[in-house]
């Protein structure tokens, strides 16, 4: 668990460069974003064959421990010279104890057999995460593009109407203009 929590912030740390590597534009800053997720990767998959390998040993050891006989189990050799009263005690006795064993190795199995499943489950709650915030990246990534566009635009119209706008008052300048000269050229022709 600690090395899965050390690769995700090693995993957010690489995505904030990138992040910073895409907003400064650097050349370099991208090559250096690259080497980072090979080597990410190359630790990645170092970490996910030694949990493989630490699992494949565990599950021997388990496996060795589960069949090896404790010296109180162990059955006694027959001697060929033993009298029957004795055979028949310890086939009672070889019964009873295998009995036991068959017991205790049914239940070592059950207890295999559950973790095995809650394994399994475990992995699958985990991949439907993963994709579920996957997903939610994803959607949230075309939504702040979408958001980009839209303020992009918005600042291109605002500048068309800023221009606009100063034409109009030019032109409204120039007109009042002509409209106070038509009104004093009518004035001076009426009263001189």
């Amino acid at each position: 668990e600690a090395g899965r929590g050390k690769l995700a912030a090693l995993r957010k740390c690489i995505e904030r460069l990138d992040d910073w590597a895409r907003d400064e534009g650097d050349p370099n800053v991208y090559k250096e974003v690259d080497q980072h997720r090979e080597q990410f990767s190359k630790t990645l998959q170092a970490f996910r064959k030694a949990n493989i390998s630490t699992m494949l040993e565990i599950e021997k050891q388990q496996k060795d421990e589960l069949f090896a006989l404790s010296p109180e189990s162990e059955l006694r050799q027959r001697h060929p010279g033993a009298a029957a009263s004795s055979t028949s005690a310890s086939s009672k006795s070889n019964r009873s104890t295998l009995l036991s064993q068959q017991e205790s190795v049914t239940d070592r199995m059950r207890s295999i057999s559950q973790q095995l499943s809650e394994t399994t489950q475990k992995s699958a709650s985990t991949l439907e995460t993963l994709i579920t915030s996957s997903t939610a990246v994803e959607g949230t990534r075309d939504e702040l593009l979408n958001t980009a566009g839209t303020i992009s635009q918005s600042g291109k119209l605002l500048k068309k109407y800023g221009r606009r706008e100063c034409t109009d008052k030019i032109l409204l300048f120039f007109a009042f203009a002509f409209f106070l000269a038509c009104v004093f050229y009518i004035v001076q022709k009426r009263l001189f």
